[in-house]
């Protein structure tokens, strides 16, 4: 059974509700410590110290850091059909969702004479990092990728840990989906040191300008420490699911999808808000036949009895209130008329609606990108889009006639933050 907490009184604050509710309690202040003199090695010392980093943290040392291409072109070639086939059409889905994110730069004409165009121009060269420790996720590989070549950037580097199965190179599916995607720059490197070979360069590998992707607890610790030295998305920490449901919810399903999202890793957070403890019964009762029947029952397990639990509702406007102040990574909505509770969602990094759309359609095959924001961020923070490879250029435009129109209002300014040189520079082409 799920732990319970009886939310059927005031709805708490958010504050309250972030406390109250089940996260993982991961430290990235504590993790930044560790990674920091690893990522100064990789700074001082370049591919030696990622090689030394990857027999002490993968166990096996790479035989080259980059790999070559012949092995990239090898592993799509023995690719499994069916996997070939599924990348291929989740590919195709999410570069439409990718690409109509695209902006056309726009031109403002703020007063006669001046004008404002704002560009968004892509970066030049990005690191994108791939998770592969418990498992390997050639869906990252898309959901990194595809999103940066629809942003026009021109130079892109995908990081993944070395395999001591694969003899010292990335998970051979992982690099199938580099190769079917085009991509022909992959290094043998993960955890913070890939972080810190993508941010400072190496002999091997130079420097990029943005580094994204979901990762560890390690991962994200050195995205934060190196952040300004090279721009990185949000941090993403263990995943996590909130299940908004009613009455009308199919208590399979419900379990099913926490289940699912459990399966990830033991940190998991899986919660279920409901106004209906006949529903939050009927789903201990699912979780009790499904999960003894699931393939990685012990880390499911561990997952619901670490950060499981139902958090009951007076109706489903509280469940919404109390959904909103957890800020899901991800939000499903099982309710009556679920479409219009979902439009008033306000904190998600993504919402699935109804019966037919689980987290798993978003995490291969929707279209929409999976790496989103963990934790709690999702109040501030997006999933990945291409707005992340991109950036907002302002092209500002005056003929005379224009500058002198405003020019007494810019003496003004000037005058009052007592930059007279700013005064000058604009009297000067006036006289």
């Amino acid at each position: 059974m799920l732990r319970r907490l009886d939310l059927r009184g005031a709805v708490p604050a958010a504050a309250e509700i972030r406390r109250l509710l089940p996260r993982a309690d991961v430290d990235v202040d504590v993790a930044v410590d560790a990674v920091r003199p690893v990522c100064a090695d990789v700074r001082d010392r370049g591919d030696a110290a990622v090689l030394a980093a990857a027999e002490r943290f993968d166990g096996v040392r790479p035989p080259s850091l980059r790999v070559p291409a012949q092995v990239l072109a090898a592993a799509a070639d023995v690719l499994d059909p069916a996997v070939r086939d599924a990348l291929t059409e989740a590919i195709r889905r999410t570069r439409l969702v990718h690409r109509a994110q695209l902006r056309e730069p726009v031109a403002i004409e703020v007063a006669p004479g001046t004008t404002v165009t704002q560009r968004w121009v892509p970066v030049e060269r990005v690191g994108l990092y791939v998770p592969g420790g418990r498992v390997a996720y050639p869906s990252s590989v898309v959901m990194n990728v595809v999103p940066a070549q629809e942003a026009g950037v021109g130079s892109l580097a995908v990081f993944s840990p070395p395999q001591k199965d694969n003899g010292g190179l990335p998970h051979p599916v992982i690099l199938a989906a580099c190769a079917l995607l085009g991509v022909e720059e992959v290094y043998a490197a993960g955890g913070a040191q890939a972080v810190a070979m993508a941010a400072y360069g190496t002999t091997s590998c130079p420097p990029v300008d943005v580094i994204t992707g979901p990762g560890n607890v390690y991962v994200t610790a050195a995205k934060r420490l190196l952040r300004g030295v090279v721009g990185v998305d949000a941090e993403a920490g263990p995943t996590e699911v909130a299940i908004l449901a009613d009455a009308t919810a199919d208590p399979a399903f419900v379990a099913a999808d926490l289940i699912a999202q459990a399966e990830h890793d033991p940190m998991a957070a899986c919660l279920l808000i409901t106004p209906s403890v006949e529903l939050a019964d009927a789903v201990d009762v699912e979780l009790g036949k499904q999960v003894p029947a699931t393939r990685h029952r012990e880390r499911v397990a561990e997952s619901l009895a670490g950060q499981g639990a139902v958090a009951l509702v007076a109706d489903v406007d509280a469940g919404l209130a109390v959904a909103d102040g957890w800020a899901a990574e991800h939000l499903e909505i099982h309710t009556a008329d679920a479409a219009a509770v979902a439009a008033r969602v306000r904190h998600a990094g993504a919402v699935f609606v109804g019966d037919y759309a689980p987290v798993p359609l978003g995490d291969y095959l929707a279209g929409s990108n999976h790496v989103l924001p963990t934790g709690g961020t999702a109040r501030h923070s997006s999933g990945l889009a291409v707005t992340a490879f991109q950036r907002q250029v302002q092209v500002v435009e005056c003929t005379r006639e224009g500058l002198a129109a405003v020019a007494p209002r810019i003496a003004a300014l000037g005058g009052a933050e007592d930059l007279t040189a700013h005064v000058d520079a604009v009297e000067v082409r006036l006289r």
